[in-house]
């Protein structure tokens, strides 16, 4: 009985050794390979702030707008950005809403633009104030009874009905530039000198007292949908501004 035993469990110990060694080798030779892919997987870098802003703004189709200069929506997407970093914003925010003041008042300069979806919501005329220019907008101010717009980042926050109708409170991020609006009552509000029929009879768009004024028959739909922490920019070329802004600043420097 030894005798048969023994050859047996001699082959049983060289059978099992054998399949071990092969797993080694298997699992040896399937380990750089291994190796490589985390590797890869690791060594991918994210996206910076301006090349998803390059995606987003050749996803946005302007067939039926005006278009928006891509500088313009690159600086406004890097202040959305940092606002959003400093939690200024909600993390789900993902409406962008842009007025850029070096255009004519006679052109549709002002985007609602939802980054999610890479669309624009709305284009629309919007008024700068009447000390601020006559067609075009040229001096800024932060200063009460001034009459002027302000430039820089914006958060939305509280509808309310007033004299101007139906009406929604800008809270001003940038000190020195616009931190006073909600003091000087900048709001955004419909008004009836913001039409193409005005611009017909005038030759340029009706002003404000300082406030970014949009037709009355788009009033209700804009703010209702950029209303409760969502971010507004007023862009101007202002050197000093741009270079200043807090909210312009690379994300890793804010």
């Amino acid at each position: 009985m030894k005798k048969i035993l023994f050859p047996l469990i001699t082959v049983l110990f060289f059978a099992t050794s054998f399949y071990k060694i092969e797993d080694s080798k298997q699992i040896i030779a399937e380990t750089p390979s291994k190796i490589q892919a985390q590797n890869t997987v690791l060594s991918i870098e994210p996206k910076s702030n301006s090349a998803y802003a390059e995606e987003i703004y050749s996803a946005l189709a302007f067939e039926n707008s005006n278009q928006l200069q891509p500088d313009v929506f690159s600086k406004a997407f890097l202040g959305f950005t940092n606002l959003k970093k400093e939690g200024k914003l909600d993390e789900e925010a993902h409406l962008l809403t842009i007025c850029d003041f070096s255009l004519s008042s006679a052109q549709k300069r002002l985007w609602v633009i939802d980054l999610n979806e890479k669309k624009v919501v709305f284009n629309s005329l919007v008024a700068h104030g009447k000390n601020t220019g006559e067609e075009f907008a040229q001096k800024f101010s932060n200063t009460e009874s001034s009459y002027q717009s302000s430039l820089g980042f914006y958060i939305t926050e509280t509808t309310y009905s007033g004299s101007n109708g139906y009406s929604l409170k800008l809270l001003g991020m940038d000190s020195g530039y616009n931190d006073a609006a909600l003091q000087r009552a900048i709001v955004m509000h419909g008004a009836d000198y913001v039409s193409e029929d005005f611009i017909k009879n005038q030759k340029r768009l009706g002003r404000s007292w300082g406030c970014p004024a949009v037709p009355r028959a788009l009033a209700e739909p804009i703010i209702n949908t950029i209303k409760g922490k969502n971010c507004l920019f007023i862009y101007y070329p202002d050197n000093q501004y741009l270079s200043s802004s807090k909210w312009l600043k690379v994300e890793e420097n804010i």
